[in-house]
């Protein structure tokens, strides 16, 4: 289990988008990075294809971030939080925010 999944709303702490919030697209977990949405954005510079149907130009994608420099975002304090996890009475295993202990899973 994961501390940050997908669809999980993030705040980037260092880097050039230092202070962003986005929402975590892509989790890729064998190099613990994340691809959140409109941060780290790139321009790459492709050729075109024309048996794959692929036009040449600069494409802005969105490239991975790694995990230390984002914190999940806790919608009480409005601020990035740490991430803990939790075994409930009923024996699932939850995450909960470190700062109010309030259960991040519904």
């Amino acid at each position: 289990m994961y501390k940050i999944r997908k669809g999980d709303d993030v705040v980037i702490r260092t880097g050039k988008d230092s202070g962003k919030r986005g929402t975590v697209l892509r989790v890729l977990p064998e190099v613990d990075k994340l691809v959140v949405e409109n941060v780290n954005v790139v321009k790459k510079h492709t050729k075109p294809n024309p048996q794959a149907g692929i036009s040449g130009g600069i494409v802005e994608k969105e490239m991975p971030i790694h995990v230390s420099n984002v914190m999940l975002y806790n919608p009480q304090s409005k601020k990035g939080d740490r991430v803990g996890f939790k075994i409930l009475e009923d024996g699932r295993k939850v995450r909960v925010f470190k700062s109010t202990d309030e259960v991040v899973d519904a």
